[in-house]
């Protein structure tokens, strides 16, 4: 799964990488410490071994003497595991002496091949003793007088010194790295979060913009971050200039166009019939699709603009009192929820595409209009819309005729009255329909509840994720 938070990037790869040393230091440290031990524990062997072959010399009667003081109560106590032995060689025999702690047990002696001498004439191997006890050898061979009298000394120590040595080294070790590790993780997550608390400003302006509750990113930026706010204003401010430029030019052309077509109407009333009705009804096709065109003209220059944002109820509000007004037979009802949810549009292009609508079902209604505003999470389907995450849900219906599927179809066609009998151009549904396609949004028509015609709207809402 692909983490879309920078903090928790950095958090997870700078918590994998301490693990990761951490362990790889423990185990070395582990590793460097056993062979020091062990180092430590055959030397201590070695110096034992010295000692015992200082103490035994051959007496008067041939016999091997001596008693090794080692300075080690193990030595004295049985089945320790830590043990001396003194045997004679080759053509002279003699009792052996042993260590008071071997006893009558005996110690296994592999070949030489198996555990041969080194160049000091000593050999160091593990073996088994009688007691179960894993113990560490040290060995060597000495001629004890001029005679050639040789004698083998054995000197051992009990394995599980070292081990447990090395296991309570491991475990303290241990225990300090997962409180260094902790500390550390601590201490670096602090870093983290304070090293990009600014990035956490950032985004917050980015929200209060998306709101629209700010126009630029305001802020104090540490000065990694600073150009790329800059540039994020300096991209607003140029995106509001388009806006106006488009807004002021499309002002221009309806205001240069909208003289001569006055004129060609009026000119048209003192034609005759046939040809009054037929450039009165060119004319007018002109002024709509001149709306038309001049409308989209002014959607694409501001849309996607992350200052498109019209909160809904107070719009519903004026556009539902100016509908009472003109429709004083006809009963309204409104209900926006939840009360702060707010389009991603312009208040000019909200209220057009709704005040078709609830022109439409006034127009057709027998008595009662009903517009509701509400969220969803029925999205538009497209590349461009599937960007949002957030939908808003506008519905006007009547209690009028209502329309057939057929007939649907038809009414959604530009400039098609299926009424004649009703004034209007027959453009209002194919406006609303081009306006909320220009915002990614879509129409809907079907049968209410109320039996008459019902428009869904689905367009885009304001969200503050962002991040």
């Amino acid at each position: 799964m692909r983490i879309k938070s920078l903090t928790a990037r950095v958090l997870l790869l700078t918590t994998i990488w301490s693990t990761v040393a951490l362990v790889v230091i423990g185990l070395l440290i582990s590793t460097l410490y056993r062979k020091s031990a062990e180092r430590g524990f055959q030397d201590l062997l070695r110096a034992q071994l010295y000692n015992v072959i200082n103490s035994v010399a051959i007496g008067d009667q041939g016999s091997l003497s001596g008693s090794p003081q080692l300075g080690d109560l193990r030595f004295a106590q049985p089945k320790t595991g830590w043990y001396w032995v003194v045997e004679p060689l080759g053509t002279y025999t003699a009792p052996p002496l042993v260590s008071p702690s071997l006893g009558s047990a005996t110690i296994p002696v592999p070949s030489v091949l198996e555990a041969p001498f080194d160049k000091n004439y000593e050999r160091y191997y593990q073996v088994t003793d009688a007691s179960g006890n894993r113990i560490q050898v040290a060995e060597t061979e000495v001629v004890l007088d001029t005679d050639g009298r040789a004698a083998r000394f054995r000197v051992t120590g009990n394995v599980d010194v070292v081990e447990d040595d090395v296991r309570n080294f491991s475990h303290s070790l241990y225990l300090a790295l997962a409180g260094f590790g902790v500390g550390s993780l601590i201490v670096n997550a602090l870093a983290i979060l304070y090293g990009l608390k600014p990035l956490d400003k950032a985004r917050a302006a980015l929200e209060r913009i998306r709101a629209g509750e700010s126009e630029q990113l305001k802020g104090a930026f540490p000065r990694e971050i600073l150009p790329l706010a800059n540039e994020v204003n300096a991209l607003i401010d140029s995106n509001r200039r388009i806006v106006e430029r488009a807004r002021m030019q499309v002002g221009n052309l309806a205001h240069s166009l909208k003289t001569p077509i006055a004129v060609l109407l009026n000119e048209a009333r003192v034609l005759e019939r046939s040809h009054g009705d037929l450039v009165r009804s060119q004319a007018e096709a002109m002024q709509g699709q001149v709306q038309s065109y001049l409308n989209r003209a002014r959607i694409a220059a501001q849309r996607e603009s992350v200052l498109a944002r019209t909160d809904a109820e107070p719009a519903m509000e004026r556009l539902v009192r100016v509908m009472r007004r003109l429709n004083v037979d006809k009963e309204f009802e409104l209900s926006v929820s939840p009360q702060h949810i707010a389009v991603a549009m312009e208040q000019q292009d909200l209220e057009e595409v709704v005040g078709n609508l609830l022109e439409n079902a006034a127009r057709f209604a027998a008595g009662k209009v009903r517009l509701s505003v509400a969220e969803t999470h029925d999205e538009v389907k497209g590349a461009e819309a599937s960007a949002r995450r957030h939908w808003v849900e506008l519905v006007v219906e009547d209690d009028g005729p209502g329309l057939e599927p057929d007939q649907i179809r038809e009414a959604l066609k530009r400039g098609r009255r299926l009424d004649e009998s009703k004034p209007g151009t027959g453009l209002g549904l194919s406006i609303v329909t081009e306006i909320s396609n220009e915002y990614q949004g879509r129409l809907e028509l079907s049968r209410g509840d109320w039996g008459g015609l019902k428009a869904r709207l689905i367009l885009p809402g304001v969200t503050k994720d962002v991040a």
